[in-house]
């Protein structure tokens, strides 16, 4: 069985060291989904929103939260970025939501699934406080990993 890696021998929460780790290529792929009301979805769709256009704010909250993510999460290495992608899929079949896909790469000693699971909650967070004047029940669901690439582990894709 692996140990948990941000913590030293005597217990004490630490940063990894990542300095002998080489730079190689990493690219991770997040998702998660906002339900909310058949009108809720129709507004965001229409970009009549009172706001405005949510899933273009929402893109650049999710990209702006990728790249502050290290400010977030303690334990996170701040990282240069190469590329943050957030992209939206609305769904009017069934539940009427919105799902949002963050693929986020770096050349660099460890890997950036943190940012993308960061970006895709943002993303969401954003819908929901752009929308929360007319469907205060929206729930955010399903946020998870799908893939990533890179680094001594491989590659990982979710079932």
């Amino acid at each position: 069985m692996s140990t948990l890696t941000h913590f030293d021998a005597q217990g004490q929460a630490h940063m990894v060291d990542v300095a002998g780790k080489p730079a190689t290529h990493r690219v991770a792929v997040a998702t998660g989904r906002i339900e909310m009301q058949a009108h809720t979805l129709a507004l965001i769709e229409s970009g009549t929103a009172k706001k405005g256009d949510v899933l273009g704010i929402a893109r650049i909250a999710g990209i702006q939260a990728a790249k502050k993510t290290s400010d977030l999460i303690p334990l996170c290495h701040p990282l240069a970025l190469t590329r943050v992608a957030v992209a939206f899929a609305l769904a009017e079949g069934g539940v009427p939501q919105v799902v949002c896909t963050a693929t986020v790469e770096t050349v660099g000693p460890t890997g950036v699934e943190m940012e993308a699971l960061t970006a895709v909650q943002v993303a969401l967070l954003t819908i929901y406080d752009m929308c929360k004047a007319v469907d205060r029940g929206m729930t955010i669901t399903d946020v998870r990993v799908l893939e990533k690439h890179g680094g001594k582990s491989g590659s990982y894709r979710a079932d």
